[in-house]
């Protein structure tokens, strides 16, 4: 960074996972620390593991008691109200929270424990704000009502609340869940492009990579059967699942995708520790959501490894793919044009190489989490605090 944090600075970044924290946080936690401040993490399920890593960062991890996916009000209430008692034993200066519950929470835990500036991210509106079908319809306009009053209240005493996509800021302002002076369009939260470099071209045989949470709205469905479609005429082309089983209603079946697996449609490896090695081993890159994404993290980490994109022309995802330079937008549930779209490739394989580079090109221009981190910290005011 070119200017220096005080070291008087307290920052406490807030996050719902110590995972989460250490992979979508730690470059900015760690610039942070590297400028001179005192970063206080906070998660709710810390082990010596994860502390450890958090400490490598030169930040100090903090346990406070939330609930993740829990949707218990009362404890929720006392989460909050414990939360708000620990900030005001820490007095940080700024606390910036991101997913949907140390957004509301921990914002306004913020509030009522007075830390001076307050932040919050909204990285996509995930499954409340995702459209449903049948039955789970009314029970999905429930929560988004319940989802909107509280980010409307929690959101009110916030300083600024940064966004990944225009979508989800017309959402909000449409909604009246926040004004559009509070709101800033950051983009992509970014890749290291140092530790996600552009590898050579998989050419023979083509192989389609779909990594992501095993939800029904990130279109595993429809991957599936494209990849049945595609292989009826192109056997030898090669589809691989990594991801694992969720407790989210959403979840597939562990029996369905063993089955895929079983008849030959996919290959499902389940979680992996580095995805990396499976992307180096894939051709095109697919992420057929339709779930309210951010900016998928996945794509950029695919873009950055010069890999193209197929993906949905849906909120956060259309971010990532000018059609046809790399990749391709396909409709939201749209089985038949995703499968066109994964035939372009196998019956014009130099379009993986043109549109591999065209993909690092991009994300150097807008995924790169250095440039993200360097306009989170100006928009959080801390140059302006800091004037050295």
């Amino acid at each position: 960074m070119s200017h220096k944090l005080n070291s008087r600075i307290i920052i406490c970044v807030i996050g719902n996972q110590a995972f989460s924290l250490l992979n979508f946080r730690g470059s900015l936690i760690a610039e942070m620390v590297a400028g001179g401040a005192k970063v206080l993490a906070l998660a709710p399920d810390y082990d010596e593991h994860t502390r450890a890593e958090v400490r490598a960062f030169g930040a100090d991890p903090v346990d406070f008691s939330l609930s993740r996916t829990g949707m218990n009000p009362i404890r929720d209430v006392k989460d909050m109200l414990r939360l708000a008692f620990l900030l005001r034993k820490l007095k940080p200066d700024i606390s910036l929270g991101y997913a949907i519950k140390p957004v509301i929470f921990g914002t306004l835990a913020a509030w009522l424990a007075r830390v001076p500036r307050r932040f919050a991210m909204i990285e996509g509106l995930g499954y409340i704000f995702t459209p449903a079908e049948g039955a789970d319809q009314f029970k999905r306009r429930v929560l988004k009502g319940i989802a909107i009053m509280l980010y409307a209240m929690a959101l009110k005493p916030a300083n600024l609340v940064f966004f990944l996509n225009k979508d989800d800021i017309d959402e909000f302002s449409k909604k009246r869940i926040i004004s559009p002076k509070k709101a800033f369009l950051l983009g992509g939260i970014g890749v290291d492009l140092n530790e996600w470099v552009s590898t050579s071209q998989v050419m023979k045989p083509v192989t389609f990579l779909l990594a992501a949470r095993l939800l029904r709205e990130k279109g595993v469905m429809e991957y599936a059967k494209a990849a049945r479609l595609i292989k009826q005429k192109h056997p030898n082309t090669r589809f691989v699942l990594l991801g694992d089983i969720e407790t989210n209603p959403g979840s597939l079946s562990c029996d369905l995708i063993k089955a895929w697996d079983a008849e030959g449609i996919l290959e499902w490896l389940g979680h992996v520790p580095d995805v990396r090695f499976w992307m180096e081993r894939a051709s095109v890159f697919v992420l057929p959501s339709y779930y309210r994404e951010g900016v998928p993290r996945s794509i950029q980490e695919a873009m950055a490894m010069a890999r193209p994109i197929i993906t949905t022309d849906a909120p956060g995802c259309r971010d990532t793919v000018i059609d046809g330079l790399n990749g391709f937008l396909v409709p939201v549930r749209d089985v038949c044009a995703l499968a066109d779209s994964m035939e372009r490739f196998i019956l014009q394989p130099e379009l993986i190489d043109e549109m591999g580079k065209a993909s690092r090109s991009l994300a150097e221009e807008r995924f790169d989490v250095h440039k993200a981190n360097k306009i989170i910290l100006h928009e959080m005011g801390l140059d302006e605090l800091n004037i050295i």
